[in-house]
C-alpha cells in the first residue's frame, strides 16, 4: 500500500511538473537605468516601472566635485576627473550587474563648458565603457521638469519649475490653462521644448532659461568677498541680473491669478533647506521629497545658515562638509526667485534629471497606459 502511495504521487509531482514546464515563463520585470553626471554630484537610478510611478532597484550618488574650480581655470582639473571615474566605474559595475539594456547617461555644464570636456569623455569611455552623452541645456530643464510631473497640482494653471544645479540653474515657466487638470502630469511627461499652440492635451511652454550660474559656479565667483552677508547680498543681485531677459521677469504673468501658481524647485539646495526646516540631523528622502515648504519657513532657515556663518555651517552635522560650502550661494538663488514671484509655498522635488529620463524611456516604451498618477 504505501509502495501504491509513493508511484501515485510520484505520479501527481510529474504531472505538476508538465503543467508548470507548459505555462508561458514569467520574465523578469524590464530594468531603466539613468546617469546624470553634473558639476557637483555623479547619480544613477536603475528601476522599473510600477503602476503610474516606478519603483527603484539600484541607485548611486556621490559628491565628485567635477566642476571644481572650473570658473577660474576653464579645465577639469586631474582630481576632479579621478573622483568622477572612479564613481562612474561603480555605475557601470552596477550596470553590468543588472544587466540593463534600456538607459541614458548624460553629463551636463561642466562637460559643456571644460575645454578638455571632451577629452574627459573619451577617457571614460575607454576605462569605463561608459558612453556619456553631453545635453544641451534645453535638455537639462526637459527632463528636471518631466521629473516633476507628479508633484503638479490640479488646482495649478501657471507652473515654474527651477533646477538649481552646480554649474547652471534652468527655469522653466509652463501654462496648463488649456489642460485638463487630472491630464496636466501626463502632459508634462510629453513636453517638448520646441513649444507650440496651447491645445486640450498640451503644456505650453512660456519661456525657459538656463543661467550659468550653479552653487559651485556662483561660490567660486565671489569666493574673494571676506564677509560673508556681504557676499550672500552680492550673490543674489548677480543672479538675478542674469534673469532679466526671462519672459516672466518682464511680465507678471502669475500676479493676475495667485491661487492657480505654483512653483517646484527640485535641487540639492531646496532639499537642504526643507531637511533643515524639518530639523533632520540625517537626512530621509520620503519626508523631504513632495514637501510644502512655506516663504516664512524659507527665510528662517536662511537666516539661521547665515547666523552660524561659515565655520558653524562646515560642523553643523545635518549640512555635512560637502554642502555647507555651498549651501549659501543655492539659496541666494533660491531667495531671488522668490522675491520676484512671492508665494506662500512652494513644492520641494527630491529627483531631476535621472526621474525625468526614467519617466521618459518609460512612458516611450507604453508602461504607462494608465497615465503618470499625481502624488
Amino acid at each position: 500500500m504505501a509502495q501504491d502511495l509513493s508511484e501515485a504521487a510520484q505520479d501527481s509531482i510529474a504531472l505538476a511538473s508538465r503543467r508548470r514546464s507548459s505555462l508561458p515563463a514569467q520574465s523578469d520585470p524590464e530594468l531603466f537605468a539613468a546617469l546624470d553626471l553634473g558639476t557637483n554630484s555623479c547619480r544613477m537610478l536603475i528601476a522599473v516601472p510600477e503602476g503610474g510611478h516606478f519603483r527603484v532597484v539600484d541607485a548611486f550618488a556621490k559628491c565628485v566635485r567635477l566642476g571644481n574650480g572650473l570658473e577660474r581655470t576653464g579645465h577639469l582639473s586631474r582630481g576632479a576627473i579621478g573622483r568622477t571615474l572612479a564613481a562612474l566605474e561603480i555605475c557601470a559595475e552596477k550596470l553590468r550587474r543588472h544587466q540593463v539594456k534600456n538607459l541614458r547617461l548624460v553629463a551636463t555644464e561642466a562637460c559643456r563648458r571644460a575645454r578638455n570636456g571632451n577629452h574627459f569623455l573619451a577617457t571614460v569611455a575607454r576605462e569605463t565603457g561608459l558612453e556619456l552623452e553631453v545635453i544641451r541645456p534645453e535638455e537639462e530643464a526637459r527632463l528636471a521638469v518631466i521629473s516633476c510631473a507628479p508633484l503638479v497640482a490640479p488646482s495649478s494653471e501657471q507652473v515654474l519649475v527651477f533646477d538649481i544645479g552646480g554649474g547652471s540653474t534652468e527655469l522653466v515657466w509652463l501654462d496648463l490653462a488649456h489642460v485638463a487638470p487630472e491630464a496636466r502630469p501626463q502632459a508634462i511627461v510629453n513636453l517638448r521644448m520646441s513649444g507650440g499652440g496651447a491645445s486640450a492635451d498640451r503644456a505650453r511652454i512660456v519661456d525657459f532659461i538656463s543661467v550659468p550660474l550653479g552653487v559651485a559656479t556662483l561660490h567660486d565667483r565671489f569666493a574673494d568677498v571676506a564677509d560673508d552677508s556681504a557676499r550672500f547680498a552680492l550673490m543674489s543681485w548677480y543672479f538675478e541680473e542674469q534673469i532679466t531677459g526671462f519672459k516672466p521677469y518682464l511680465e507678471d504673468l502669475a500676479g493676475g491669478a495667485r491661487g492657480g501658481f505654483q512653483m517646484i524647485g527640485t535641487s540639492g539646495t531646496v532639499t537642504t533647506v526643507g531637511a533643515a526646516h524639518l530639523g533632520l540631523k540625517r537626512y530621509d528622502r520620503r519626508k523631504v521629497d513632495g514637501m510644502h515648504l512655506s516663504s516664512r519657513a524659507i527665510d528662517q532657515v536662511i537666516a539661521q545658515f547665515l547666523k552660524l556663518g561659515p565655520m558653524g555651517r562646515r560642523s553643523d552635522i545635518g549640512l555635512g562638509r560637502d554642502r555647507s560650502e555651498l549651501i549659501m550661494s543655492g539659496v541666494a538663488i533660491l531667495q531671488t526667485l522668490l522675491r520676484i514671484w512671492p508665494t506662500e509655498s512652494m513644492r520641494v522635488a527630491d529627483r531631476g534629471l535621472r526621474e525625468g529620463m526614467l519617466f521618459a524611456m518609460m512612458s516611450a516604451k507604453g508602461a504607462f497606459a494608465g497615465g503618470v498618477r499625481p502624488e
